[in-house]
C-alpha cells in the first residue's frame, strides 16, 4: 500500500436493519483526495444477497436509523457548506426533508420514540454572540471566557462550556394532505428560521421554518448531555449528563414533552456508559467501577448490569459479568431475547457477544474488529460492520450459526494496493510475563530494516486487521513489529493497570522483549537496523526508549505525552491523567518523564505534531524538538495546521498522505531499504 491508496478507502458506518429483516441502510464513507474531504452517502443493501445501491446523494449523509414501524428513516445530513442537521424521509420513497437548523449542527445518532412519532437527538446550544450566532461578532471579537472548572474543552470539539450539548425532541412531520390549503408565504419563507419565536413568544432553538415542526429542548442544565434513550411508554428519556470536574456522569430521567427538571437515577457508584430497555421493561446498562473516589479510571472495564424500571426509578440492579476478566464495551448494545448483544475486546480483537442465561457467547469472533450492528425485530438477522485482515470495513450477516460477508468494500484496495498479512507472535518479558502481538514482513529474503510501532492510550490495543500504518510501512520494505504490552486493553484489568506509577518500566521491558523475539524468530529481519515510532502514549514510549538506549537508528515521536508537568495545565485531560498514572511525588514523576531525561537522547528524531491538538498539546512536541536541537541531536519538526490529536486516523486526506510521505522520507534517509538483487 502506498500513501495515495487512501483514496481507495471505503468504510461502513453502523448499519440500520429494517424491522422486517429484508433490507438495510448503511452510510459509506469514501476518501476524496482531490477535494480533500470525506464523502458519506447512504446506501441501500438488500438481504440476504448483499446487493448495494445508492439511497441518498448528499455529500455528507450519516447515522441512519429506521423508525420502529419501518415507515421512516432518520439520518444526519450536512448540506454543502453547512452544519449537520436532522433529516427524515419515508422508506417508501421521496426526497429527504431537513427538520432542524441548529447554528452549530446536531451530533450523534437520532433515536425514534417507541410509537415512531417523535425523534430525540442532541445538539450544542451556544451562548448568544458566540460561534457565529451573531454575524457581526467574529471569533476574535467574542467576549472573554470566564472559566472556573477543570472541564471546559476537549480535543476535536474545542471549548464547550459556553455551548453545552442538549437533548431535543421533534415530531415526525405529518404526511401532507394534497387537498389542504397551501401554506402562506410567511410560513415557508424563512430558510434560516432559527431566530423566529414560537407561538408563546419564546425562541425555538434549531427551528427551521420550512419543516413545519418545532424542536423541543428537553434538557437545560449547563452540562453536556448525550445518549438519549426513550422509556418504554414513550413519555420520557434517560440521558447521560456530564458532571463538572468529574469522570463519572449522572444518569437522569426527563419528561419528553418539554423542558423539564432532571431526576437523577441511583444506579450505584461508577461510570455509566450505555443504557437500553428491552421488551420486558428490563433496563440494561454498562457500568465501570472507578474506585472509592470515582477517579481511578486506569485499566477499568465495564460490567453488564440488569435492573427493573418502575416508571421513575431503576430498581433491583444486579451485576452479571466480571470486569476484572471481561473487557466489555458498548460499541454495540442491543436487546435480544433474554439478554443483550454487546462488544468485547479480547487479545487484539473486538468481538460481538451475546449475554443470555448467565453467560457470554461469541456471535462474531476471530481476527476482526466489530464497529457497529443492528438486529431485526424478530431477532433472526444481525447485520454488523467489522474490519478484517483484508478489509478496512465490511458488512456481515449473522443468520443462523455462521456469519456471511455480504459486502466487499475493500476489493479495489486489495487488488491495487495489496495486503500483507500479520503473523501472530507471543514473547516472554524479562519477568516471565507473556507479551502478545504481530509481525508484518515484506516479501523477499531480506535483510529487511525493522520498525517497532507502539500504540497510544495506553489503555488501547493493536489489532491484526487491515491497518494503514502497518501496510504502508511494510509495502515500502520495512518489517513492522507491533504488540500490546502491559497497560493495553483486551487482556484483563490487571494487564491494563500494571504500569500504574511505573510508566516506562514494565511497558518498556515488554516492547523490547517482543522486538527481540521477533528478530530471533525471522532471520530476514535486520537486527542491526531498527527504528522506533509511536503516537500519543506511543510517542511517550518512543521518546522514553531513546532516553534509555541508543540501539535505534532513528525515531519518530508523534503527538507525544512528553512532559507530565506542563501537560497538567495544557492538556484537556491534564488535570487528572498524569497524576493518576504517574503519581503526585515530584521525584517519582521526574523518574517517569522523558523531558527530565532529554539530555540522554542521541537518536535522530522526527517530531510530528498538530497545531490544534488539545490532548497532547503542541508545546509537548515543540519543547522536545527545541531541546534536541539545542543539544545537537539531529531532529526535524513536522507541524500540521488545522489538525487535532486524530490526524493520523481522521485528518484531512491530503494531510494524511503528506504525513506518510514525510515518514517514509525520514526512514529512507536513516533506514534505506536495499534494492532487491536482480
Amino acid at each position: 500500500m502506498r500513501p495515495e491508496h487512501l483514496s481507495l478507502y471505503t468504510r461502513p458506518g453502523t448499519p440500520t436493519l429494517h424491522p422486517d429483516g429484508t433490507w438495510a441502510v448503511v452510510a459509506l464513507t469514501r476518501t476524496d483526495v482531490e477535494d480533500d474531504s470525506y464523502r458519506t452517502a447512504l446506501w441501500r443493501q438488500d438481504l440476504p444477497s448483499g446487493a448495494l445501491r445508492p439511497f441518498t446523494h448528499g455529500a455528507k449523509d450519516s447515522e441512519p436509523v429506521f423508525s420502529p414501524d419501518g415507515q421512516w428513516l432518520a439520518f444526519v445530513r450536512a448540506p454543502e457548506g453547512g452544519k449537520p442537521q436532522l433529516a427524515v424521509m419515508a422508506t417508501s420513497g421521496g426526497e429527504p426533508r431537513l427538520l432542524t437548523d441548529h447554528p452549530t449542527g446536531i451530533s450523534g445518532r437520532p433515536v425514534f420514540s417507541p410509537d415512531s412519532q417523535r425523534i430525540a437527538y442532541t445538539a450544542r446550544v451556544p451562548e448568544a454572540g458566540r460561534y457565529g450566532t451573531d454575524e457581526k461578532v467574529g471569533p476574535g471579537a467574542e467576549p472573554p471566557r470566564h472559566i472556573t472548572t477543570f472541564t471546559y474543552r476537549n480535543d476535536g470539539i474545542g471549548f464547550y462550556g459556553d455551548r453545552p450539548q442538549h437533548v431535543f425532541v421533534i415530531d415526525v412531520p405529518a404526511v401532507p394532505d394534497p387537498t389542504a390549503d397551501l401554506p402562506s408565504v410567511g410560513q415557508a419563507s424563512d430558510p434560516k428560521g432559527s431566530g423566529e419565536n414560537s407561538s408563546d413568544g419564546a425562541e425555538v432553538p434549531g427551528r427551521l421554518a420550512t419543516a413545519g415542526v418545532d424542536p423541543v429542548q428537553v434538557t437545560s442544565a449547563a452540562q453536556d448531555h448525550r445518549s438519549p434513550v426513550w422509556t418504554p411508554d414513550g413519555a420520557g428519556l434517560l440521558v447521560i449528563r456530564g458532571v463538572a470536574d468529574a469522570l463519572v456522569p449522572e444518569l437522569v430521567h426527563h419528561d419528553a414533552t418539554g423542558t423539564s427538571a432532571a431526576r437523577v437515577l441511583d444506579v450505584g457508584p461508577g461510570n455509566v456508559g450505555v443504557v437500553l430497555f428491552d421488551d420486558a421493561d428490563a433496563v440494561w446498562l454498562l457500568r465501570s467501577d472507578l474506585g472509592d473516589d470515582d477517579m481511578d479510571f486506569i485499566g477499568r472495564s465495564a460490567a453488564l448490569y440488569r435492573g427493573r424500571w418502575d416508571g421513575t426509578a431503576i430498581t433491583d440492579l444486579e451485576g452479571l459479568t466480571d470486569p476484572v476478566t471481561e473487557s466489555l464495551g458498548g460499541t454495540v448494545f442491543l436487546a435480544v431475547d433474554g439478554g443483550v448483544l454487546l462488544t468485547r475486546e479480547r487479545r487484539g480483537t473486538t468481538e460481538l457477544v451475546r449475554w443470555a442465561d448467565g453467560e457470554l457467547t461469541p456471535v462474531f469472533e476471530g481476527a476482526a474488529e466489530v464497529t457497529g450492528a443492528d438486529i431485526s425485530d424478530d431477532g433472526a438477522q444481525i447485520l454488523l460492520a467489522a474490519t478484517a485482515v483484508d478489509s478496512v470495513g465490511d458488512l456481515w450477516l449473522v443468520e443462523g450459526e455462521r456469519p456471511v460477508r455480504v459486502s466487499d468494500l475493500s476489493a479495489r484496495l486489495r487488488t491495487e494496493a495489496g495486503v500483507l498479512e500479520p503473523v501472530e507472535l507471543e514473547a516472554t518479558s524479562g519477568d516471565g510475563y507473556p507479551v502478545h502481538g504481530w509481525v508484518v514482513a515484506p516479501s523477499g529474503p531480506g535483510p529487511h530494516p525493522v520498525l517497532l510501532l507502539i500504540h497510544g492510550g495506553p489503555h488501547a490495543q493493536y489489532t491484526p486487521t487491515f491497518f494503514d500504518e502497518v501496510q504502508v510501512y511494510a509495502s515500502a520494505g520495512y518489517a513492522v513489529v507491533f504488540c500490546n504490552p502491559r497497560g493495553s486493553s483486551g487482556y484483563g484489568q490487571e494487564h491494563g493497570r500494571a504500569i500504574t506509577g511505573g510508566f516506562g518500566d514494565r511497558d518498556t521491558a515488554d516492547v523490547l522483549a517482543f522486538l527481540d523475539a521477533a528478530l530471533a524468530a525471522d532471520p530476514r529481519l535486520d537486527a542491526d537496523r531498527v527504528g522506533v515510532l509511536g503516537g500519543s502514549y506511543g510517542g511517550y514510549l518512543t521518546a522514553w526508549l531513546t532516553t534509555r538506549t541508543d540501539r535505534f537508528v532513528a525515531a519518530i515521536v508523534e503527538r507525544g505525552f512528553l512532559d507530565p508537568v506542563s501537560f497538567e495545565g495544557s492538556s484537556d485531560i491534564g488535570w487528572f491523567f498524569g497524576r493518576r498514572y504517574l503519581g503526585d511525588d515530584p521525584t517519582a514523576v521526574a523518574a517517569q518523564s522523558p523531558m527530565a531525561h532529554l539530555d540522554k537522547v542521541r537518536t535522530p528524531t522526527l517530531v510530528i505534531h498538530s497545531e490544534q491538538d488539545w490532548r497532547c498539546p503542541i508545546e509537548q512536541g515543540q519543547r522536545w524538538y527545541v531541546g534536541l536541537k539545542r543539544r545537537g541531536v539531529e531532529t526535524e519538526f513536522l507541524l500540521f495546521p488545522g489538525e487535532g490529536h486524530e490526524l493520523s486516523r481522521s485528518g484531512q486526506p491530503k494531510h494524511r498522505i503528506a504525513r506518510f510521505e514525510h515518514i517514509l522520507a525520514w526512514w529512507a534517509k536513516h533506514l534505506p531499504v536495499q534494492a532487491p538483487v536482480g
